[in-house]
């Protein structure tokens, strides 16, 4: 897509979106983010600034990280341009919001979001820009309910901009967020996008700014539901032990964290997304039927939600 567009109303949205967000939180949690406003030096890969919103040790949140990024570089990093080929090596503009949140109770879901637009701008022609973006929810001891809810609030934000994304972005988050290297799924899904500007500027972004509105309320009543369940050892044990899939699949396969590692993105702020306890455990079993295998069974399987 190269039309005309104002990168300045996207960062007031973006912005104006990692507030709504953390206020959002601390209704929940009153525990306070830190908040890190940084900026790339002179000599550094990229040039820009960002603000990286982080709680930890909450009574609700045991980790929440939310980043607002706006930077700018050389030279797009191969995992930006594996499927637009001729835009390799081209200048480029980044801007987005990214977060997870990492709930102290294995009973709530951990859950991501990103909204993100990047500029190419290749030398003699004009700036190409496209959208990026999704949400998904990784529970350890899943609910049907929280599920549907969950998938309906990605299905509404996507409607009104034709009734095929959300079956195109929901195919897209399950085939997107599965660890290959074990044939599982992260979580229950929702929705995914990449590349996209087909809808022209206007209508590309309105629809990424309709998904980063539904994070809130897709995913705060599901907390609110849970947070007080009572749970012990085992229970944390193994929302510890799944955590670990959630390390492998950011590490190994998240295109999000291949681009700022590549392209000379801020590392702290990039890893805030990793959890603060976690643990592996070498051929895991989960007994038939218990609840811990029914994760694997049930809700870790891609299905049609609503």
């Amino acid at each position: 897509m190269s039309e005309n567009f104002d990168i300045a109303a996207v960062r007031a949205y973006l912005v104006g979106l990692q507030q709504r967000i953390s206020t959002g939180l601390n209704a929940i949690d009153a525990t306070p983010f830190v908040v890190d406003a940084w900026h790339k030096e002179a000599h550094e890969p990229l040039q820009g600034q960002g603000i990286t919103m982080i709680m930890e040790g909450g009574p609700v949140f045991e980790r929440a990280g939310c980043g607002f990024s706006h930077v700018s570089g050389p030279k797009l990093p191969p995992s930006a341009t594996a499927h637009r080929p001729e835009l390799a090596g081209a200048p480029f503009e980044a801007m987005g919001v990214s977060l997870v949140f990492h709930p102290r109770n294995p009973y709530v879901p951990t859950v991501h979001m990103n909204v993100r637009m990047i500029v190419a701008k290749p030398e003699g022609l004009a700036p190409v820009a496209w959208f990026g973006g999704g949400m998904d929810l990784t529970p350890y001891y899943g609910f049907d309910e929280d599920a549907v809810h969950f998938h309906q609030t990605c299905k509404d934000a996507l409607t009104p901009f034709g009734a095929d994304l959300h079956p195109r972005f929901k195919a897209w988050c399950d085939t997107y967020f599965c660890n290959l290297h074990r044939l599982e799924q992260r979580g229950v899904g929702g929705i995914f996008f990449d590349d996209f500007s087909e809808l022209g500027m206007g209508q590309s972004l309105a629809m990424m700014q309709s998904v980063g509105d539904a994070l809130l309320p897709a995913y705060l009543p599901i907390v609110l539901a849970r947070k007080d369940l009572a749970y012990g050892e085992r229970e944390r044990d193994f929302q510890l032990y799944r955590r670990g899939r959630y390390v492998e699949f950011n590490l190994v396969w998240d295109r999000g964290t291949h681009f700022g590692l590549q392209s000379g993105g801020r590392t702290e702020s990039i890893l805030l997304s990793m959890p603060p306890l976690v643990s592996w455990s070498y051929n895991h079993r989960d007994a038939p039927g218990s609840p811990e295998a029914q994760l694997l069974t049930h809700f870790l399987v891609p299905k049609d939600w609503v």
